[in-house]
């Protein structure tokens, strides 16, 4: 019999070209990383929904510190652990199975000093959000909610790294059932702490730490049972040995990756520095929650496309990386177009105030227009992940989210006086010219130099652990 991790390999690096097979090996790996990030965003979620019922304060304290305080240390650890896109998944089309435990354990260490360093933001969450002139109420209640979501911080330094071995060998199915069991359990603790015990927002915090370790240990637990006998071989020395190159591209990642985050956790902020800002904040943190399930559609594509980039590339396969970004990007686009028909309805499953639902309503067509361009720039973003074009990207981002698009966006909100719905003009300005960008590059790569770059790129960035050649491998 083949092993499971062989098969996966087998399938990723097979090579297919046409659009039925192509489109089914997307799904396969894109339909579980959907349902996981719809799951694991839940426990916010959840937490929103239920926090939103005690008052407007605590839904925009709560608001700020997921879409500022925990973007921040979600956002930098997501691309710190993402540098295991690249290097796993080339690695596994490379035949390189007996690697990727050691950067998974590479990438612990550097996401756990990560989230050491990032301590500091949570603790002092009520002065900060104070200098960038929010509420003085909001942010004294957002103070103490995010001192005690810290242990969430380091939840967050060990999933994704789990995150990203379980997609390099496409053993999705797996994130996708624990998840699911996780959130249960979540929205279950949140009815009976904050709304029958009626403790507030420390149960809500509390509750959301319990769920995201839940999910760390039973995933540690599948990774360590003998479920992945060539990846893993246990704790290894050799995960604290030339950290340098390791940290360059994870670094790189993370640059990437925050800059885009960070886009519309500035957006937040901008908000609320309007009048009225409970109402503003509100409203966009629902119409900013419903954007981020739909993006859900197009990180799974994000996270199956830079897995079969990555794979091909290691595999030496050019034109079928070229062909799977064909086919994710024209999926994803499709498919985005499906989640706009439900938008008007989903601001009352977040508060009952009604000024909030009708502010929230007011942005619907600007949410439409986003959620349009979400569905593909995403996908492009996995592209430059399994390709290892961060740091290009990183300069792209930088041009058009922060000298162009917010800008802009403080034009409009403050300068015109157009408040909430300019500022989400400004901001989807920066994005529509990133996506056009994004899109040049795409069509000026050379895919080739690019295979031949994926073999090098694991050697001299992954560190001193022993690599077959690719054709010693087969």
């Amino acid at each position: 019999m083949v092993a499971p991790a062989a098969e996966a390999v087998a399938v990723a690096v097979a090579g297919r070209k046409t659009l039925p097979d192509e489109c089914k090996t997307l799904w396969q790996i894109a339909g579980p990383v959907i349902l996981t990030g719809v799951f694991q965003f839940l426990i916010g979620f959840v937490t929103v929904a239920f926090v939103g019922h005690i008052d407007k304060v605590e839904l925009a304290a709560v608001s700020i510190v997921i879409g500022v305080i925990e973007g921040l240390g979600f956002g930098l650890l997501l691309g710190m652990g993402s540098a295991l896109e690249t290097l796993c998944g080339q690695a596994v089309g490379g035949g390189q199975l007996h690697t990727l435990g050691v950067y998974m354990q590479r990438s612990w260490i550097i996401c756990l000093a990560t989230a050491v360093a990032l301590l500091l933001v949570y603790m002092f969450t009520d002065p900060i959000l104070r200098l960038l002139r929010q509420s003085p109420e909001i942010s004294a209640v957002a103070g103490r909610y995010a001192r005690w979501c810290v242990p969430q911080l380091f939840a967050y330094a060990v999933n994704f790294p789990m995150q990203k071995f379980y997609q390099a060998q496409s053993r999705v199915w797996v994130m996708t059932v624990i998840s699911g069991a996780a959130v249960g359990v979540h929205a279950l603790l949140n009815w009976v702490v904050v709304a029958k015990l009626g403790r507030g927002l420390l149960g809500a915090a509390m509750v959301g730490n319990a769920s995201w370790w839940l999910i760390n240990a039973v995933q540690f637990v599948y990774v360590v049972g003998g479920s992945f006998p060539e990846a893993w071989t246990g704790f290894s020395r050799k995960a604290f040995a030339s950290l340098g190159g390791f940290v360059r591209l994870s670094l790189a990642s993370a640059v990437m990756l925050c800059l885009e985050m960070w886009y519309y956790t500035a957006v937040i902020i901008l908000v609320g520095c309007l009048k009225n800002p409970e109402i503003q904040v509100g409203a966009v943190s629902i119409c900013t929650n419903y954007n981020i399930w739909t993006l859900m559609v197009s990180v799974g594509f994000n996270a199956a496309v830079s897995v079969r980039v990555a794979n091909e590339l290691g595999a030496k396969h050019p034109k079928a990386a070229k062909f799977s970004v064909v086919v994710a990007v024209t999926t994803s686009a499709a498919v985005g177009l499906v989640t706009l028909l439900a938008r008007k309805q989903l601001p009352r499953l977040f508060t009952d105030d009604e000024q909030v639902v009708k502010e929230a309503a007011k942005l619907g067509y600007l949410l439409a227009a986003t959620i349009g361009l979400n569905s593909i720039q995403p996908v492009l973003s996995g592209v430059a992940i399994g390709a290892g074009w961060q740091s290009l990207v990183a300069w792209v981002n930088i041009g058009c989210y922060y000298l162009i698009g917010l800008p802009l966006a403080a034009v409009f909100g403050f300068k015109l006086k157009l408040n909430a719905t300019g500022i989400w003009v400004g901001m989807l300005i920066g994005t529509v010219l990133q996506t056009v960008i994004l899109f040049v590059i795409l069509f000026r790569t050379k895919w080739q130099k690019e295979a031949m770059l994926a073999e090098e790129r694991v050697r001299n960035w992954g560190g001193n652990v022993e690599l077959p050649t690719v054709q010693e491998a087969r």
